[in-house]
């Protein structure tokens, strides 16, 4: 098994497409088995999608990316960016499926036609990568698990835009779409490394769910949620109290529910605050249930610097892996994250090539993350990180 990534900030899409597929060919001998393709809305995803499928671009995976790409050689505003993977031991299919009313069900087609296409029906994957639009992916990993079953880490990123305009795009060889879920199941002839984490820390703030609705969550221990929440920051949503967008003011200040860990060291997975609405319910980018665990969790620009890095060590310690034996990996990295460390992604992206040992990666810039915790769990977070490394045996 053997990879390669490739970028282009040509701004024609064609061009761009022949220059990084060209790339990935050469570096390979011959066309990649599988291929990830991210890209800017700076280029139309059905643009990226026809120019790729004229080049005999094979299986391929495609979606968008807010604001950049980032590969082993930097971060590249406005771009494209390629990882192929040359495997012919191994299997790769890609299918996908519209949301619909019921976002479950297409989770359900969609692996089963990735399955499919990969040539092992009836086969589990070692790992499913999965592309939502943003908003049900909760659903979607449901329908891949009734599928797969539990075990089969599900990783991934929502697919994003540059302004949160819903010009975000997933596409596969057959199609282009907006508001859908692509999914490549993964059968390699090597192994799977990885890890899913944020960088963030508890901190002594907590309470329970007693009102929500989906992507809201109405009350905290009987109180509007943003009178909560609020006291909680010591007033860092104060000026949107009557209701107002307050993403900056909560990106270093998420909401937390445990799940899982290793000993007495817990996992969180993070969901971030979006909106305050005048009734005091606060709007986020993960679903709620009443009777969930809240812990208010806080990070530092340092901390997020450094955190994708130590995901990239640790999926690797995790798996027992030397990072020589890394043919190339997928990163997923929150967008409310890179655009607060903007001026810091080229030494992020030095830092992840460092741990990888040099392995080409390609990574994307989410509005929603999706990953394996320590113990098993397939679960949708935001303000996350995750490092997928594909092994050879």
């Amino acid at each position: 098994m053997r990879s390669a990534s490739a970028h282009s900030v040509e701004r024609d899409t064609a061009q761009a497409a022949r220059e990084a597929y060209a790339t990935v060919v050469e570096a390979l001998g011959g066309p990649p088995d599988w291929l990830f393709v991210q890209s800017t809305e700076a280029h139309a995803g059905d643009d990226v999608r026809r120019a790729l499928v004229e080049l005999g671009a094979p299986v391929a995976h495609g979606s968008s990316s807010s604001a950049a790409v980032m590969t082993d050689a930097g971060v590249h505003d406005r771009g494209l960016a390629l990882l192929g993977v040359h495997d012919p031991a191994g299997a790769y299919g890609v299918g996908s499926a519209d949301l619909g009313t019921d976002a479950q069900a297409a989770g359900e087609r969609a692996v089963t036609a990735a399955i499919d296409d990969a040539g092992r029906p009836g086969e589990v994957p070692m790992l499913v990568w999965m592309t939502a639009s943003p908003g049900r992916e909760e659903a979607c990993i449901a329908g891949i698990e009734a599928v797969v079953g539990p075990d089969v880490p599900i990783v991934g990123g929502s697919a994003a835009d540059d302004a949160i305009a819903g010009r975000w795009y997933q596409w596969t060889r057959a199609t282009t779409h907006s508001e859908a879920v692509v999914v490549s199941a993964l059968y390699p002839s090597g192994r799977v490394a990885s890890a899913f984490q944020s960088g963030y820390t508890p901190t002594t703030r907590s309470g329970k769910v007693t009102q929500a609705h989906d992507r809201a969550i109405l009350e905290i221990d009987g109180r509007p949620a943003a009178e909560i929440y609020d006291g909680w920051t010591e007033g860092a949503i104060a000026a949107a109290r009557g209701g107002g967008n307050v993403l900056a003011e909560s990106t270093l200040l998420p909401l937390g529910r445990r799940v899982g860990g290793i000993g007495e060291v817990a996992s969180y997975r993070l969901a971030h605050p979006a909106l305050v609405r005048p009734d005091g319910a606060i709007e986020l980018f993960a679903s709620f249930e009443v009777g969930d665990e809240l812990v208010l969790m806080h990070g530092t620009h340092e901390a997020l610097a450094s955190r994708a890095e130590r995901v990239a060590t640790d999926a690797l310690a995790f798996a027992g892996v030397d990072r020589q034996a890394v043919a190339g990996a997928l990163v997923v990295f929150c967008a409310g994250c890179m655009l607060a460390l903007r001026s810091q992604l080229d030494a992020i992206a030095a830092g992840l090539r460092a741990a990888l040992g040099g392995a080409p990666f390609v990574g994307c810039f989410t509005f929603g993350e999706q990953g394996c915790f320590v113990g098993g769990e397939n679960r949708h977070g935001n303000l996350m990180i995750s490092v997928t490394a594909l092994v050879r045996a």
